[in-house]
């Protein structure tokens, strides 16, 4: 067997193609994030961390999430538009706004806020609830809240007081009939609304979110009633407070020419409002930057086949170009930038707890009762007659064999032991087959290595944790953060432990192509052996679900600042009692009830007052425990 290199590693799990300087393979085989990129010392190893959680009393899974990399991400987003605005002589400038929804968490929200104020980064609302937030925590007078969503009252009230008390709030109108509520409550209230649109454009986008461009996107407003809007506002005498235009491709372009022709369409209908007579000055081109999850830098739904720097140069020139067609002076720019924002700043650790091994190498025959021989003739001889040129003939006839003899076990004609016997038999075969003969070309050859691959059960719940590999089947990177100096020796899909078919992933990053099974290793005696899912900062911790009652899991930051490490807003994943209550179960009835109940176990003399009071503590403390698997009890 030839000798694996860490190059070997990186080549299989591509961590150098969507890591991003982020995430690296150290030495000594395990991964490391890089908190600051021109600070060597800021890498720490994923595994080092886990072990100084796991000392402290933390369990797996645990989210980590990498406050410096936020960070990161906001000055490089930022700087990127700043500087292909500078390059290209434009004189408006750049805004960005962060989507609350696309993760609401306060650390998120915080820290945006906290390191974003450099660059009057402000924030995107869709909610009266995400509206609440804004307000409270954005204190920059040259930063902006955009309030999109359905408005009533009470929402436009908000917003109104916020620009009242120096938050730059701007209510987008989405549907037609919102125009009339915000003139009402502004005139009731006598503050002066910064007004903006959202137009339908006709440009769709290719990804996962087609639905948000063209003719038939839900929300926003088409040309006939942007005319009409515009319309009513000068005939209320309130033109002048329409400032922005707003559109949106949807989330995850993965090709620069969609996010061109939208820049343009959207330019052309910000110039036609300036000719209308609305001062404006902001323009709003929606989210949309894509973040390369499998690092293969095309145009396929997981990726993009541009860089933030072509994405902002081409926005940049599309603007400029049309303004100078039209004579209007250039926009402030703004982006509503959250996934390519928060996605490397978090990843799922879990570790594995137990394996189904189709096949574990050991021979075809080995240990094979005589008693059972006579049940398994022909299968036996299909890997006697076995050879290069007959394989696909032998995989053929195992199929057959393996059928018959199914049957035989139903109608009463082979007995367990014989099935179990042919099942080994059979699986031993078909391993054979592929590791001799598996470059045949044929689709059911294609199969063998799925049908092959082990389960791997992880310490995690896919609903709550990755819904977007469920729900759209989104690719997230998934790789151990260990071990990697040691060639991996099993290929496998993964399962969560809820009680579900569709809790599993059997979809992984390859080098062209999707695969069906991720390389891993045996786990190891007396250790854990533990997979990182990377870049599930965007929508997977609020998109979540209680599926089989399993809760949020324990979450730590990390920050390198001052030349060190330091562990910080430790939450603990919810408890079993916190999950009953979300679903209008009270923890100290259900325990009121257990007591009753064990109580007249020991008046009908079926246990002893000694076990009621070990059953009741038994209860209490699985009220207390966390809703994942926990791999050692607190002494």
């Amino acid at each position: 067997m030839d000798t694996w290199t860490l190059d070997d590693a990186r080549k299989l799990y591509h961590i150098d193609s969507w890591g991003n300087d982020y995430f690296h393979i150290s030495e000594n085989g395990e991964i490391e994030v890089r908190l600051k990129d021109k600070d060597p010392k800021s890498q720490v190893s994923l595994l080092s961390i886990v072990k100084g959680l796991q000392e402290r009393g933390m369990k797996l899974p645990v989210l980590l999430r990498f406050s410096n990399i936020l960070d990161s991400r906001i000055q490089h987003i930022n700087e990127s538009f700043l500087g292909a605005m500078k390059d290209a002589g434009y004189t408006g400038t750049y805004r960005g706004v962060y989507p609350i929804k696309v993760n609401q968490q306060q650390q998120v929200v915080e820290e945006i806020c906290k390191y974003g104020k450099q660059y009057h980064h402000g924030l995107e609302t869709g909610s009266k609830a995400e509206l609440l937030i804004a307000l409270a925590h954005i204190d920059d007078p040259e930063a902006y809240v955009i309030c999109n969503g359905y408005k009533d009252e009470e929402y436009i009230d908000l917003a109104l007081r916020g620009l009242s008390i120096g938050v730059q709030t701007v209510l987008v109108v989405e549907m037609p009939g919102e125009v009339d509520i915000i003139l009402e409550r502004s005139r009731a209230m006598g503050i002066t609304p910064n007004i903006g649109l959202r137009m339908k454009p006709s440009t769709v986008a290719s990804g996962h979110w087609t639905d948000s461009g063209g003719d038939r996107s839900v929300f926003g407003l088409n040309t006939t009633q942007v005319i009409q809007v515009v319309d009513k506002l000068r005939k209320e005498q309130m033109l002048d407070s329409l400032k922005l235009l707003h559109y949106h491709l949807g989330s995850q372009i993965p090709n620069i020419r969609d996010i061109r022709m939208g820049a343009t369409e959207a330019t052309r209908f910000y110039c036609g409002l300036v000719h209308e007579g609305a001062p404006m000055g902001l323009l709003d081109i929606g989210g949309g930057l894509a973040i390369d999850y499998d690092g293969s830098h095309t145009d396929s739904s997981n990726s993009r086949n541009y860089s933030t720097k072509e994405y902002c140069d081409d926005i940049v020139e599309e603007v400029m170009t049309i303004c100078k067609e039209e004579g209007v002076a250039h926009p402030t720019l703004l982006s509503e930038s959250g996934r390519a924002l928060v996605s490397y700043y978090s990843v799922l650790l879990l570790n594995i707890l137990d394996t189904n091994i189709f096949w574990n190498g050991e021979d075809v025959e080995a240990n094979l009762d005589q008693e059972v021989l006579p049940a398994l003739e022909n299968l036996l001889y299909v890997r006697k007659m076995l050879n290069e040129k007959n394989a696909q003939e032998c995989l053929n006839d195992l199929n057959y064999y393996r059928e018959e003899i199914r049957n035989k076990f139903l109608y009463g004609k082979v007995n367990m032991r014989e099935r179990a016997a042919a099942e080994h038999v059979y699986w031993s075969i078909v391993a054979e087959i592929k590791q001799s003969y598996g470059e045949v070309e044929s689709p059911e050859f294609e199969k063998l290595e799925q049908q092959l691959s082990d389960i791997y059960y992880g310490n995690f719940s896919l609903f709550q944790s990755l819904p977007d590999v469920w729900a759209i089947d989104q690719l997230f990177p998934i790789m151990p953060i260990h071990m990697l100096d040691k060639r991996p020796d099993r290929k496998a899909i993964l399962s969560d432990i809820t009680c579900d078919s569709e809790g599993k992933i059997d979809r992984f990053i390859g080098r062209w192509e999707v695969e069906k099974t991720l390389s891993l290793h045996s786990l190891p005696e007396n250790d854990d052996y533990i997979l990182g899912v990377f870049l599930v900062g965007a929508y997977q911790e609020t998109l979540g679900d209680l599926h089989n009652l399993l809760g949020d899991t324990n979450v730590v930051s990390v920050t390198y600042e001052d030349g060190k490490f330091r562990l910080h807003n430790e939450l603990e994943g919810d408890t079993v009692a916190d999950v009953l209550s979300y679903v209008e179960y009270e923890p100290k009835h259900l325990e009121a009830l257990i007591r009753n109940k064990a109580e007249r176990a020991v008046q009908d003399g079926k246990i002893t007052p000694l076990e009621r009071r070990r059953i009741i503590a038994a209860y209490t403390a699985g009220l207390r425990g966390y809703t994942y698997y926990e791999t050692d009890q607190e002494e």
